[in-house]
Formats: structure tokens, C-alpha cells, sequence
């Protein structure tokens, strides 16, 4: 019998050598690990259609050996006709399309997003029957109105500490150290330029606009001062700031467009401080990306301020600062301190968002209800001013749901957990 042996490393090597010397319809005998290696016996095919026996015959027996052979080889016995393997010469996959790949895709990222929830619910369980107190220090951050995903972050990197106050403690010191406010008015009221006041409609820029008018008048005079208008859909919109203006004594200039701004800030451009109140546009609106290029276009810088309501909530804030950021904004200005119930959703928002905040008002007179930015003040009147109102407070068997959904990689905001990681504990 022609009985081949073939030795590799690897059963897919030998069966390659195996096909390459006896051709794909080779029969396999045995197969077997010999010192670490692959070792085949095999036939080739017609060798085993000469000696196999016809159908219905009997094998024949052979007589008796007149003399024992001088060594015993392994006998290969075959009653029935070899199974007949095929070697296979190269596996064929079925195309996968793209489409059916993306849904493979989206079912893994869902089974992921479902497994981090309930695992981050199981954790934030045990962390509130060891760590009582962090459950009820995330109460009170959820109650001043910061984010889920802000809280989380904070709750999670506070060092051990017995008492409650003392993780307040920590938490407000970990804000201040992250909020980012002017010094003094010298900032603006001393260096001067030429500063926009943008935002959404009803934040009231306008009306803020009117009361850094007047601390540029009563520092420097009406003379080192100039009033710009964007404002021509409103009615009375421009005839507000001329009221204001003609009070200062100011000259209120308004323009329609970029061409209209170039020209009126290169005949400004001897004024100490330009002011220029802009149109409110809604941050879904198209006419903000036109606005920001409009003020961006001219030959004079622009510093852009961008007033944010603090009675809005930080999901619709979140949007506005995304909307009107563009090339990059100077800063903020908090209005209507004065009628939100909580301020932590802005005091959050320009955390995150590393936003100068420059001043904040509080109420419409014009120049009382303007003040520069305490962070002291703030982070501490945003832990004042908590929601009382029994709807809006979270309990205890909710809390860990909450922050199942924020462990899904902060997906209540794209750079949410992103701006955490950015906070400074130190």
C-alpha cells in the first residue's frame, strides 16, 4: 500500500503538503500529535479503489506465516471502504452587506449602552448603603440644578468624609476653583474695544446692553462711548437704546448689515468702548451662523458676550452656548438672576464649557442691577436657591436609575463626560 506520511506544525500545513502531493481527493487514514507536531496518514484515492474489495466479496484470509516477521507493524484493517474526505481549497464566505453590518453594529452598541446601565445601577446601589452620605450629597447638587452627569463626577471623586458638610464643603471649593470670573471691571471698562451682545430672543440684551452703557459713561463720559444696533425686526427694538442713549447722552447707531457694521466701527474707531446690541435669534435658527459671521467679518475685532437666561434649563442652554459659540466667544453675561428658582443649570453650563463669566443681572434698573461676577457669591447662592417643591426633588429609590442613565458615557450631552473629566479637583 502507498501510504504517505505528512508532518507540520499545524493541521492546516499539513493538509496543505497533503493536497499538493495526492491532489484534493485524498483519503485520510489517521491523524495524530507526534512530538508536538501534526502527523497525517493518508492515500491517495485511487490506491484505496485498487484494494478495497468488491461489493458482496469477503476478504480474503491469508494462511499461516511460515515464520514470525522480525518486527510488528501496526495493522491497518479495513472491513468497509475508507471514509472519503475531501480536501477543501479555499473557504468561501457569503458577502455581508453594509447595511446588515451597521445593524450588527447598532444591536452591539445597545446591548453595550444596556449592560453599563444596569451595572451602574447595581454599583450606585451599593455606594448609597455603604456611603449614605454621597447619596445625599448628589441629592442636594440635583436639587441646585447641576447636571446628572456634573454631579456623578464630583459624587464619585469626593474623598471620604464622615460628615455632610464636609463633602459640601469640598464640592463648593471644587466649583469656585472651575468657575472663571473677571477680577474687577478694569477687564472691560479699562481696556475698552468693541464688544456684541448676543443671545437667544427675551434674555435681555438690550436692557444689559443700557447698564454697561452707563458704567462706561459715569468711568470715561458719553464722549469715549458708542451705541451700535443690530435690532431691525423688532418694533421699538431700536427706538429702546435710543431712549437709553439719549439719556447718556450717547449717539445710537444702527446698521442692517456686514458691510453697514465695517463702515460704522472704521468711523468708531477713535471711541474708547463700542457697544452693539445684537438681534435675538433662537439657537435653532439659521440667521445665528450669519450673525456670528457678520461679527466676525469686520476689520476691528469683536469681542462677543453671550447673554444666557438663568431661568432656562441647561439642556436648552447647552444648545444656545453650542449655537453661538462659533469661532469662539469672550464670555457670558447670567441675566434674571432674579426670577430663577435655581441657577446651578448656568452656573453648570459655563463650568463645562470654561466660559468667562463677566457680569450678572438681576433685575431691569438700569445701571443698579449689574454686578460683577462673585464665584464665591454664586456657587453659593446656587446651593441656596434648591428646588423645594416635592415633584421636583429625586428620592432615594430614584437616584440610582438617574445615574444609570448618565454612566452610559455622559449621553445626555456629546461632550459631556469629556468637559467632567476637565474639571480640576486639585
Amino acid at each position: 500500500m502507498n501510504v504517505r506520511k505528512f508532518t507540520a506544525n499545524t493541521s492546516r500545513e499539513a493538509l496543505r503538503q497533503l493536497r499538493d502531493a495526492l491532489g484534493a481527493d485524498a483519503v485520510i487514514l489517521s491523524n495524530r500529535n507526534v512530538d508536538g507536531k501534526v502527523e497525517i496518514l493518508a492515500m491517495a484515492d485511487e490506491a484505496i479503489s485498487a484494494i478495497a474489495p468488491a461489493s458482496g466479496d469477503q476478504a480474503p484470509v491469508p494462511d499461516e506465516p511460515r515464520f514470525a516477521p522480525r518486527f510488528q507493524a501496526e495493522p491497518v484493517i479495513a472491513t468497509h471502504r475508507p471514509l472519503k474526505v475531501t480536501v477543501p481549497t479555499e473557504v468561501e464566505v457569503p458577502p455581508v452587506s453594509v447595511s446588515e453590518l451597521n445593524n450588527v453594529m447598532s444591536e452591539i452598541r445597545s446591548m453595550r449602552s444596556m449592560l453599563e446601565s444596569q451595572l451602574a445601577e447595581i454599583s450606585w446601589t451599593q455606594t448609597q448603603k455603604r456611603q449614605p452620605q454621597k447619596a445625599e450629597i448628589l441629592r442636594e447638587m440635583l436639587a441646585t440644578g447641576f447636571s446628572a452627569s456634573l454631579s456623578r463626577y464630583l459624587v464619585e471623586k469626593l474623598p471620604e468624609a464622615e460628615k455632610i458638610d464636609n463633602g459640601l464643603d469640598w464640592i463648593k471649593n471644587v466649583l469656585i476653583r472651575n468657575l472663571s470670573t473677571i477680577d474687577n471691571e478694569n477687564e472691560m471698562l479699562e481696556k475698552g474695544g468693541v464688544y456684541a451682545l448676543v443671545g437667544p430672543t427675551g434674555v435681555g440684551k438690550t436692557t444689559t446692553t443700557a447698564k454697561l452703557a452707563a458704567r462706561c459713561v459715569m468711568r470715561h463720559g458719553p464722549s469715549k462711548l458708542a451705541l451700535i444696533t443690530t435690532d431691525g425686526y423688532r418694533i421699538g427694538g431700536f427706538e429702546q437704546l435710543r431712549i437709553y442713549g439719549k439719556i447718556l447722552g450717547v449717539m445710537v447707531h444702527a446698521v442692517k448689515d456686514e458691510a453697514d457694521l465695517r463702515i460704522a466701527l472704521a468711523e468708531l474707531k477713535n471711541k474708547h468702548t463700542v457697544l452693539i446690541d445684537t438681534v435675538g435669534v433662537s439657537q435653532r435658527d439659521k440667521m445665528v451662523t450669519e450673525q456670528v459671521a457678520m461679527l466676525s467679518g469686520t476689520d476691528t475685532p469683536v469681542k462677543r458676550l453671550l447673554c444666557l437666561n438663568a431661568t432656562s434649563t441647561g439642556e436648552t442652554l447647552s444648545e444656545v452656548v453650542r449655537a453661538y459659540q462659533g469661532n469662539g466667544l469672550a464670555g457670558c453675561i447670567l441675566t434674571k438672576l432674579d426670577e430663577a428658582a435655581t441657577i446651578g443649570g448656568a452656573l453648570d453650563i459655563a463650568i463645562r464649557q470654561k466660559l468667562m463669566v463677566y457680569y450678572v443681572a438681576s433685575g431691569q434698573r438700569v445701571p443698579e442691577d449689574l454686578h460683577i461676577a462673585n464665584k464665591q457669591y454664586l456657587i453659593d447662592r446656587a446651593f441656596k436657591l434648591k428646588r423645594e417643591t416635592a415633584a421636583f426633588r429625586f428620592l432615594d429609590e430614584e437616584l440610582p436609575l438617574l445615574m444609570a442613565g448618565t454612566a452610559t458615557g455622559g449621553r445626555i450631552s456629546g461632550s459631556a463626560t469629556t468637559a467632567n473629566r476637565e474639571v480640576s479637583l486639585g
